[in-house]
Formats: C-alpha cells, sequence, structure tokens
C-alpha cells in the first residue's frame, strides 16, 4: 500500500507542472532505501492517473543503489544485500547516506498543443 500513497504524490506533481497538458511519459529516480516495488508502483499509477491528462503515460523508473560514507575516514561504499551501517574500513558507526534514499520526478513529457494559424 505505500505504493499507492507514493504514486498519488507523484501523480499529483505532475499534474501541476503539466499545466492541464497531456503527459506521455513520466521519469522517476527511487532510492533503493526508499523500498518502493517497481511493478506495483506502476500499477498505482495508472490507477491514480485515470481520468487525468496523465492517464496512459508511460513511468520510467530508475532504481538509485544506495551509497554510504562513513564519518570518522570518510570511505564511501555501495550498500548491497544486507544493510550494513558499519564502515567496512574502520568499523565506525557514523555512516551518512549519500545516495538511495531519492524519490524525485526527474522529468515529464507532455503533448504541446498545436498553434491554430
Amino acid at each position: 500500500m505505500h505504493e499507492l500513497s507514493v504514486s498519488s504524490a507523484v501523480v499529483d506533481t505532475v499534474l501541476k507542472h503539466a499545466a492541464g497538458r497531456r503527459v506521455t511519459v513520466v521519469s522517476l529516480r527511487i532510492g533503493h532505501l526508499r523500498q518502493v516495488i517497481p511493478d506495483s508502483l506502476a500499477f498505482y499509477f495508472d490507477i491514480v492517473a485515470r481520468d487525468t491528462p496523465a492517464a496512459g503515460a508511460r513511468l520510467e523508473q530508475v532504481v538509485v543503489p544506495a551509497r554510504l560514507r562513513c564519518g570518522g575516514c570518510s570511505d564511501e561504499w555501495d550498500m548491497e544485500g544486507t544493510p550494513e551501517f558499519r564502515c567496512p574500513r574502520c568499523a565506525d558507526g557514523e555512516v551518512e547516506v549519500i545516495a538511495g534514499n531519492e524519490l524525485e520526478v526527474d522529468s515529464i513529457e507532455v503533448e504541446e498543443s498545436e498553434c491554430i494559424a
């Protein structure tokens, strides 16, 4: 159900920026740590966008891998598999997430209305 609220927020943002124009493509950047299931998000996006200018828009999702930085030694690493919030180099626990927490509408494509001369 998490994906339903995310889809609603995405559609609201897209419609605000589309300014009434028909939306054909929505590109998202979703961090791995957001725990969004891509197929579920696409399913709910189609439902939420129904009967709006975003109806039928293609949803493109780019999953951003989680990347961490150590506060002690400044080492950086990709977080793969099981989350490990300790530096693999110095075992410091002061770890900062520098990527993988995104949830962004990266871009939208809209149809421009034709000018009638």
